[in-house]
């Protein structure tokens, strides 16, 4: 069992010389990655970041929930990171390795439902392992919804079972109790795990940032021959069909009666939805209002519209049926 102690100060981050250092931000549905991605972002010091953000469906609302990164947003194609990854992801890790202004450091943000092992791989399998380091992966569990039941999940076990730092988040919503159990259900998987409490995902990136923790060998000596002889014949991976998960995405161009809005949330919203986000637009407010929900857990966090209003919102879950959540979103539009 690994204790750790966070310092008393942020010190300025050291960055290695050799290829350049990525980090990726794994976890399941709702457990705050996007949250800690800002957290980086926001306390980068001087470091020139670049993000991949990748979502499992058709609208990519987390590059819209992002701080300003200005040109460093590279996006990938939509869909599951770790099915489209023998295409889109070493092409956008080329783009961003080709860029005159030189960058020092790269953090991927995945989708809930990814597996992180065919990411890790493709960094140490292809030619991308002489112009990059992998330095971690960090899982990030929300403590608060967390049970085992998300377990179910192939892909939510294999972002315990591979990550380098389990973040617990959201550990002010819960017990002392509650969080042991989840750290006693995370040493039965990983018993050598890395464990840091957090609340809002924030921690101190000298923690995070360049702590060499990946065992690249270990991967390269038992995955990298097999994950070569099963890309050859299939490279499609086949977790989101293993785990049942659907992603239903609705855009509208007119505004939602917030009442409406709310007695769908709260008596019509399929008891099977695991996640929802959204760009909200209510007839009501000239505010935009960014829709977040993880279980049974929602909120809502109102700013100013840099773009032209509409609304987009994405559902993801098991067993939801697309014609029901499109016909009670449209009712909630203003006529």
């Amino acid at each position: 069992m690994t204790q750790l102690t966070l310092p008393t100060t942020n010190p300025v981050m050291e960055i290695p010389k050799q290829g350049m250092p990525v980090t990726i931000i794994t976890g399941f549905l709702g457990s705050g990655k996007t949250t800690l991605l800002n957290q980086i972002l926001q306390n980068k010091q001087d470091l020139k970041v670049a993000v991949l953000v990748n979502e499992f469906g058709d609208i990519n609302i987390d590059s819209q929930l992002l701080v300003t990164v200005d040109q460093d947003m590279v996006e990938l194609s939509n869909g599951c990171i770790c099915c489209t990854i023998n295409d889109g992801l070493v092409d956008a890790v080329y783009r961003i390795l080709e860029r005159e202004e030189k960058i020092d450091y790269l953090v991927i943000e995945t989708t809930g439902v990814a597996d992180p092992l065919p990411i890790v791989l493709t960094f140490l399998g292809t030619e991308l392992k002489d112009l990059t380091t992998l330095d971690s992966i960090i899982t990030v569990v929300d403590t608060e919804t967390f049970n085992e039941d998300h377990f179910e999940s192939d892909a939510a076990l294999q972002q315990i079972t591979y990550g380098d730092m389990i973040l617990l988040n959201k550990t002010d919503l819960v017990t002392p109790e509650k969080i042991k159990s989840v750290e006693n259900f995370i040493y039965d998987v990983k018993s050598a795990a890395r464990i840091l409490h957090t609340q809002y995902g924030q921690v101190p990136l000298p923690l995070i940032l360049s702590v060499n923790l990946t065992p690249e060998n270990e991967y390269i000596s038992n995955h990298i021959e097999e994950n070569h002889e099963h890309h050859h014949h299939d490279h499609h991976s086949p977790h989101l069909e293993n785990d049942g998960f659907i992603s239903i995405s609705f855009q509208a161009d007119r505004p939602f009666n917030v009442h409406k809005f709310e007695t769908f949330l709260t008596e019509k919203m399929p008891q099977t939805v695991f996640r929802s986000k959204g760009i909200l637009w209510f007839s009501d407010s000239e505010l935009r209002h960014i829709f977040q929900l993880s279980g049974p857990r929602y909120s809502l966090h109102a700013d100013e519209w840099p773009t032209p209003p509409k609304n987009q919102i994405v559902f993801i879950g098991k067993n939801l049926e697309k014609e029901e959540i499109y016909t009670n979103l449209n009712n909630c539009l203003l006529c």
